[in-house]
């Protein structure tokens, strides 16, 4: 099995890096080869929107990270992606890689409906927010975060879990209550 972890945090030693950390841990215990990607480090130029990809089914700019993301989520069985929130959203370098890979996501009919592309696969999305609980939830801070990236996934054809942690500010460490929470959704989205 094949696990892909893709980071949206620009903060290495933060509170969405140490939970990835512990997953990408469980899940090696368990056999399973992981591979972790930053996308603060990734050199992808922004979509032009000319829809080319659509029915080329590859992107009109040069080659970068988007294409080399996109062949980690085909080869993968299972992806984590772990954002903290940014105005009830996912941070730009995020949204940016899934606004070039669409055309490698899904596919559409002739009446132009998604036909997703991955269906089978599991996600898990790991979700923090500085806004404590639950108004994190209420307020769409860490809610906004898993229905946007939820959208993308979910169309591709991925079955989406996720786990949202509001109130980082306040309470930024990782407690027992919180490493069993991400070894446990490990072990579920591989299937141990």
């Amino acid at each position: 099995m094949k696990l892909l972890i893709i980071n949206a945090s620009p903060r290495k030693n933060g509170n969405i890096s140490k939970r990835l950390e512990l997953m990408k841990d469980e899940a090696e215990r368990a056999g399973v080869s992981v591979f972790v990607e930053y996308s603060q480090s990734f050199k992808i130029r922004p979509c032009i929107g000319c829809m080319k990809c659509r029915s080329a089914k590859n992107c009109v700019l040069p080659e970068d990270d988007a294409q080399r993301m996109l062949d980690l989520i085909q080869e993968c069985d299972a992806v984590i992606i772990g954002s903290p929130t940014y105005w009830g959203n996912m941070p730009g370098t995020l949204k940016l890689l899934f606004d070039r890979i669409v055309y490698g996501l899904m596919d559409e009919n002739s009446l132009a409906i998604p036909v997703p592309l991955h269906k089978g696969k599991k996600a898990l999305i790991v979700c923090t927010s500085s806004t404590p609980w639950p108004f994190n939830i209420l307020m769409g801070q860490t809610r906004g975060v898993v229905r946007a990236i939820k959208e993308v996934l979910g169309t591709a054809g991925f079955k989406v879990s996720s786990i949202q942690r509001g109130g980082t500010k306040k309470h930024p460490e990782i407690t027992k209550k919180d490493i069993r929470l991400c070894q446990k959704a490990v072990r579920r989205l591989i299937g141990r």
